[in-house]
């Protein structure tokens, strides 16, 4: 990770930019769920703004929000496309912060963070592309360190639990020594027609996200007399948590060794590994082989194709399930002779506790004093303790389950 670290920033950042946070991809379904959260929570004075493709949504949408705050009604509507370049450019110049939904974002998100690089904007969204955060970072992260622009990817359920998560259990352990952190994930949510697209996308462009990596290392300055890991687990028992604990093919872990890069706290040998949680055996096995069958579909264009037509990009689950939704990443870290077992849990991760990480993300980037890190960051990096609180405000929760 390499930041530029300047003076503190705070709410007076642009104050000539007509808004303080722009939701683009407002009419989408997490985009629409974020509209929701910002409307009933966004500080007094916020001047926020949708953004979006088709105009009759957004006016649609922005009737829905005044039913929550009847202050909505007047929320200015800037319809833009993704494509457009000079679109993006006037979207991004308009504002202090930009918060995105529009995904599969290898496909419809280069042109908006390449904006945002070059007009300085703070950048939030909910990528879990690992090509598209390595193109990125590749393309504008000096542009961004030269502008001042924080571009902060996987800002939902990718990555905010895990890079959280270890920033916090990292945070009970001792200073100075090599430190091991694994995290096992439980959830029951279903997805969306939209995270699926997305998945489908990432899995099925092995050889891009491979070249786009090896692109990124040639870039990125060596870590020296530190060492900070991510790497993939073995499928294994574990005693820690009673359950067994299958590696997970996101992008967490990558995220979480970059935080670890970038802040010393986390010793001079760090590694973090990532894991589904489950029960029973015959659940693990049935459910390896159906990660492996949809790696293998993803492959195939036409059946990639088939499977994302099948759910409908838009789409997801109804209010009612995503209630009964929950997760829990439980986090066992040790080093330096201590061990601690800690916990982050929420309700609904995909949609409902996503768009409130989005949203308190974009917000805790335009008033929170944080230090003035720019370039392509971490949510740890960029917003660390700012952003835990808010989210504990916000009602995921952040405990410590044991210490040893």
């Amino acid at each position: 990770m390499n930041a530029t670290v300047r003076s503190p920033r705070g709410p007076q950042d642009h104050p000539e930019r007509a808004y303080d946070v722009v939701l683009f991809g407002a009419t989408g379904f997490v985009g629409a769920l974020t509209a929701e959260y910002l409307a009933a929570h966004a500080p007094a004075g916020c001047r926020w703004a949708l953004a979006g493709r088709n105009p009759a949504k957004l006016e649609r949408l922005r009737e829905r929000l005044a039913v929550i705050d009847p202050a909505c009604a007047e929320l200015p509507l800037l319809p833009a496309d993704a494509g457009d370049a000079d679109a993006m450019r006037r979207l991004a110049a308009s504002t202090r912060v930009l918060a995105t939904t529009v995904g599969p974002y290898v496909w419809y998100g280069a042109e908006l963070v390449a904006a945002c690089a070059e007009e300085g904007t703070d950048y939030v969204d909910l990528t879990g592309e690992p090509e598209f955060v390595d193109r990125m970072y590749v393309e504008h992260d000096a542009r961004a360190r030269e502008t001042g622009a924080r571009i902060v990817h996987a800002c939902g359920f990718d990555s905010i639990p895990a890079d959280l998560g270890a920033y916090f259990t990292v945070s009970r352990l001792p200073e100075g020594v090599p430190l091991r952190v694994d995290g096992f994930m439980r959830s029951n949510a279903v997805f969306s027609g939209g995270t699926l697209a997305s998945a489908l996308t990432a899995l099925g462009r092995g050889p891009q996200t491979f070249a786009a990596a090896r692109a990124r290392r040639l870039h990125e300055p060596r870590l020296l007399g530190r060492r900070a890991r991510g790497p993939v687990g073995a499928p294994r028992f574990s005693r820690e948590t009673g359950t067994w604990a299958l590696p997970l093919p996101t992008m967490d872990p990558t995220i979480v060794a970059r935080s670890a890069a970038a802040l010393e706290r986390y010793g001079p040998d760090f590694r973090y590994r990532h894991y589904a949680s489950v029960k029973h055996l015959p659940v693990a096995v049935g459910g390896t082989a159906a990660v492996a069958a949809t790696v293998a579909v993803a492959q195939v264009p036409p059946a990639r194709r088939w499977l994302m037509n099948r759910w409908e990009s838009g789409q997801g689950p109804d209010a009612e399930r995503r209630a009964r939704s929950w997760f829990t990443v439980r986090f066992v870290g040790e080093g330096g002779g201590r061990r601690v077992l800690t916990e982050v849990s929420g309700g609904d991760p995909g949609y409902g506790e996503t768009a409130k990480m989005l949203a308190e993300s974009a917000l805790c980037l335009a008033y929170d004093a944080l230090p003035d890190r720019a370039g392509q960051l971490t949510t740890a990096v960029a917003m660390g303790d700012a952003l835990l609180d808010r989210l504990r405000k916000a009602g995921i929760v952040f405990r410590v389950a044991d210490e040893r």
